[in-house]
């Protein structure tokens, strides 16, 4: 497994940190690397190992993998990566940093950064008393973050994208069957999860293949999760991405995003999940036919690619746990165990439905919206349809981009109105469930969303939220970096619109008033939904120390 001695170069690096520092830096090690973290600067170095999914025998093929290294991560945070340090032997015989003798090993040089600025870090300081962790901010920009990057990656194509999805089912299987064999991983868990994944497989396939020719395979990072987010100046910068395999790294866009959902949904952070996932969709422009693709039939693999990944981080943890001993070895295996029962629970049939959410202008809808989504249906909740969200789109604005008077006329409502029923019944037909959140005050829009639902024969439910006219004007007022442009004036020429009307009386009518947890459970309670099974964390344990080593 280790090809070479690298006492020699592992002291370079401490020493070079040091003397800029004037102390030792702080050692990290994962399974493929030496990262030494300085005041201002960290180096990595890699390992000199082989395993079956990469070779860093050499010196050589070390530095290559450190410029590949570079070069794919400077597509998210060039701020980061500054480059390649070379590594040389010296005349005494010596290692010492860029010299003029031949290579010995490489190192990549990177800006440190904060560590308290890590998604997981933050996500660990959810509601602590005057701790900021994944607000709402923060989570809006993540999934614009995401699909930015994935609209700039290399297409790869076309290309079978079942042909990949099955070679990641087949190491997932050997590997649990492995666990199972260990006695690490429970047999009939795994067995059920196999079973249930390669169905969701063979349901899916042409799908899969579909999305392949359309340039939904794509060069992504390969290992998104929290722990590789970092704050960057206010902004969500993605590093640490896999490049000693293109295999592992070229994948579905959804299976790539999948990973940072599943470890939302790991930490139980459900409705953070369902907020990233709506947030990706809704950044998807009209005229990228691809994108739109997600927004409709690829809904349909979320739950099998979240649990693909659940199940990867199952079983390369119990395999980490077989090399471990002790309380160490009970806390990995647990920890492997829990993303186990995590895949099962993502494959669990959930059919889909159909709630829409009106109400006049700062009744609420969007945050009841928000509330209910990740208690709706398929993983990772129900895709939210957003009126304000659709209208921008439509002019090709920012969600927070105020809009002309002209974007209100009767004739483009009605054309926003067609696209959100258009849109969810794409996401219906892929067995994903929806809301659609719009001010729906009147009768022709609200027959147009229930006939919808009626179409697929699926169950349909319209909440009418109502709250007093100073409550809805303080909302409408105090709003800042909103999608909707409705202001005082707005309102009162809705409720003027609708004086001596009762709303619709086949919708259920809900106090908009009070708390947003108040009026949450409220919501909750009227559609008869049950606390949403992924709201607790998984596990809290300490992670299962692989990084990005793993085949996926």
């Amino acid at each position: 497994m280790h090809t070479e001695d690298q006492s020699a170069a592992i002291a370079c690096v401490k020493e070079h940190l040091a003397a800029g520092d004037g102390v030792p830096p702080r050692l990290v090690e994962t399974h493929i690397s030496l990262v030494f973290i300085g005041r201002t600067r960290v180096l990595k170095l890699k390992k000199a190992v082989r395993f079956p999914y990469l070779d860093f025998g050499t010196a050589a093929l070390r530095a290559a993998a450190c410029g590949r290294e570079v070069a794919l991560n400077r597509r998210t945070a060039p701020g980061i990566y500054l480059g390649v340090r070379r590594l040389t032997a010296g005349p005494d015989g010596r290692v010492e940093m860029e010299g003029a003798g031949p290579l010995v090993d490489a190192v990549v040089e990177m800006v440190r950064f904060d560590e308290d600025g890590l998604l997981d870090r933050l996500a660990e300081r959810d509601g602590l008393a005057g701790q900021d962790g994944l607000n709402r901010g923060l989570i809006e920009a993540l999934g614009q973050a995401v699909y930015d990057f994935h609209a700039a990656a290399r297409v790869i194509g076309p290309d079978g994208g079942a042909d990949r999805v099955r070679r990641v089912l087949e190491i997932n299987r050997q590997g649990l069957e492995a666990g199972i064999a260990a006695g690490l991983l429970d047999g009939g868990v795994a067995r059920a999860v196999i079973g249930a994944s390669e169905a969701a497989f063979a349901a899916n396939a042409a799908l899969l293949e579909a999305r392949g020719r359309i340039g939904r395979v794509r060069h992504g990072h390969g290992d998104l999760h929290l722990r590789n987010i970092v704050l960057i100046d206010g902004r969500p910068t993605a590093f640490d991405c896999i490049e000693f395999d293109d295999d592992l790294a070229i994948t579905d866009v959804l299976y790539d995003l999948a990973f940072l959902i599943m470890d939302l949904l790991h930490r139980g952070r459900p409705a953070a999940a369902a907020a990233v996932f709506n947030r990706y969709l809704d950044a998807a422009p009209e005229d990228n036919a691809g994108a739109a693709h997600d927004r409709g039939p690829g809904l349909a693999l979320m739950p099998l690619f979240l649990a693909m990944r659940a199940v990867v981080r199952a079983h390369v943890g119990a395999a980490a746990a077989m090399d471990a001993s002790g309380a160490d070895r009970d806390r990995i295996a647990a920890e492997a165990g829990a993303y186990l029962d995590l895949a099962r629970r993502l494959l669990a049939p959930a059919p889909p439905r159909l709630v829409a959410v009106g109400g006049f202008s700062g009744s609420g809808k969007s945050t009841i919206a928000a509330a209910l989504a990740a208690d709706l249906g398929a993983a990772p909740g129900a895709r939210i349809i957003a009126s304000d969200r659709l209208r921008k789109r439509a002019f090709g604005q920012a969600a927070t981009t105020r809009l002309p008077a002209e974007a209100y006329t009767p004739q483009v409502s009605e054309r926003i109105y067609a696209e959100m029923a258009a849109e969810a019944a794409a996401a219906l037909a892929a067995g994903h469930s929806v809301i659609a959140d719009a001010v729906f005050d009147r009768a022709d829009t609200r027959a147009r969303i229930r006939a919808v639902a009626e179409a697929a024969d699926l169950p349909f439910d319209g909440l009418w939220l109502e709250a007093p006219e100073a409550v809805l004007v303080e909302r409408v007022t105090a709003r800042r970096g909103d999608p909707s442009d409705a202001d005082a004036d707005v309102v009162r020429a809705q409720l003027a619109r609708a004086a001596g009307s009762a709303g619709p009386t086949d919708w259920h009518h809900l106090a908009a008033d009070g708390a947003p947890d108040d009026r949450a459970a409220r919501a909750r309670g009227t559609l008869g939904l049950a606390a949403d099974p992924l709201s607790s964390p998984a596990s809290t344990s300490a992670p299962i120390p692989t990084a990005a080593t793993a085949p996926e």
